[in-house]
Order: structure tokens, then sequence, then C-alpha cells
């Protein structure tokens, strides 16, 4: 019978990622037919897989979800926390979000129950792009664009060079593959300038086109299939915060 790795099992119902199943599984809270599990534990379909008491093995259909996130809503799956995304959406079955949006910002974020997909789409070495619509507190000049687009030091690095263009007098557009926290408002503050509204547009070859704000829709099936196959040859490991 088929084997696979315990904390690819959990992340394939649905109940978290992968990179969680392993906290999880550290903390000493996974159970695999009534016996406390290590890492690295390989289960068959047959096996009984409970977290913190709770039997996780019903399968589910993959989950995607491309929500519009309002200012002040939190990307956390901890529901004891107020203004969670989890309980702003209600959706009936177990999901999580793909990296974040911090509580100032607003825009696309993906949510799903597919956790093999979610450190793919984060990795920033997989150059997956994010689109952003910023508005700032000074006049966009053709400098603060250059300096932008060529690199600002953050974080103890230097950003990666990206695509930025200027829309207005205080707003510009920045088109980003890396995932640094809270990287935008780190790189015009390092310039003198005060981020007044952050919205995420696009994310790889999905967009807000068509979803209100506070809503979501389901993936079409051309999205899905082209979302897989841009992810088909992607590092796993998880680098990014998708901020």
């Amino acid at each position: 019978m088929e084997t696979k790795r315990l904390n690819k099992a959990i992340s394939e119902t649905g109940f978290c990622s992968r990179r969680e199943a392993d906290r999880l599984i550290e903390a000493g809270k996974v159970k695999v037919n009534g016996t406390v599990a290590g890492l690295g534990v390989q289960v068959t379909r047959t096996d009984k897989i409970e977290v913190e008491g709770k039997l996780i093995t019903k399968e589910v259909e993959n989950i995607y979800l491309a929500f519009n996130k309002p200012v002040g809503i939190i990307c956390t799956t901890d529901t004891s926390i107020r203004d969670n995304i989890i309980d702003f959406i209600k959706f009936p079955e177990r999901i999580f979000p793909i990296g974040r949006l911090d509580k100032p910002s607003e825009g696309l974020i993906f949510l799903t129950n597919d956790g093999d997909i979610v450190n793919k789409v984060l990795r920033s070495g997989n150059n997956h792009e994010k689109e952003y619509i910023v508005s700032v507190n000074r006049k966009v000049t053709q400098t603060f664009v250059r300096q932008m687009s060529e690199g600002v030091p953050i974080l103890e690095t230097v950003t990666k060079k990206c695509k930025v263009e200027r829309i207005s007098d205080y707003t510009f557009r920045i088109v980003l593959t890396q995932g640094l926290n809270r990287q935008i408002r780190r790189m015009c503050s390092y310039l003198g300038y005060e981020v007044t509204r952050l919205q995420r547009v696009r994310i790889m070859n999905i967009n807000l086109d068509g979803i209100n704000v506070g809503e979501y829709r389901h993936f079409t099936a051309s999205e899905t299939e082209e979302i897989n196959r841009l992810v088909a040859n992607s590092d796993k490991t998880m680098d990014a915060s998708f901020d």
C-alpha cells in the first residue's frame, strides 16, 4: 500500500500547511492510530490521524479561493484573535490563507485547503508576480520610481529589482516577485515616504476583477490549471512572507 509522510498526509486533508503540520508534530499534538507520532513518520490511507484529539482523515476536494480582504482583517487562522480572516469569511470547510496582507492593507489574498501548494506559491525564488497599487503622502517623482525599482536596503538585504510605474502624483503601481515582511511600506519609509493606502490587485494570473471588498470567489477551472502549471517546477521551501 502506498505510503506518504505524515506532514503531507495532514496537509492533504486541508487541516493546515505542511509547515504547520511539522510544528504540530514536533509539539507532540499528532497521533497516528492512537500513538504520538514523530517527524518523518510514514502513513497510509487506512491510518487514523488525530491532531489535538480531533480525527482529521476526512478527505475533501481541493479548495482555492480569491478573497478581497478589507482593511482591518488579520490574516491568521487563530480564531482567538479578533478580526481574523477565518471568522470573517465563515467558509464551511477548513481553509487557510496563502501568505498574508498586513492589517492596514487590502486586496487580493488566496485561501486554500491544499497544503501542498502553499510553499510553492510563497517562495520568492519562484518569481511569482504580485501587483500592488500604492498611495503615499508625498509626490511620486521619477527619482523615487527609479530607486524603488532598482532596489532598496531593508531588513539587512537589498530588495530585488522590480517593476514600478507612476500612476498619479501620489499613487504608483509596483510588481514584486519577493515577499519580505511589510516590504513596500519599509521601502517607501527608507525613501522618506509614508504609505497611506496599499492594495494588492493581482497574484500571478488572478486579479481582483469582479470581487467586491469583503467577498470571495472560487478559482475557475482555467485559473486553477494555470496556477498548477506555474508552480509545477517550483521549489517547495518557503522563504517569503508574501506580504
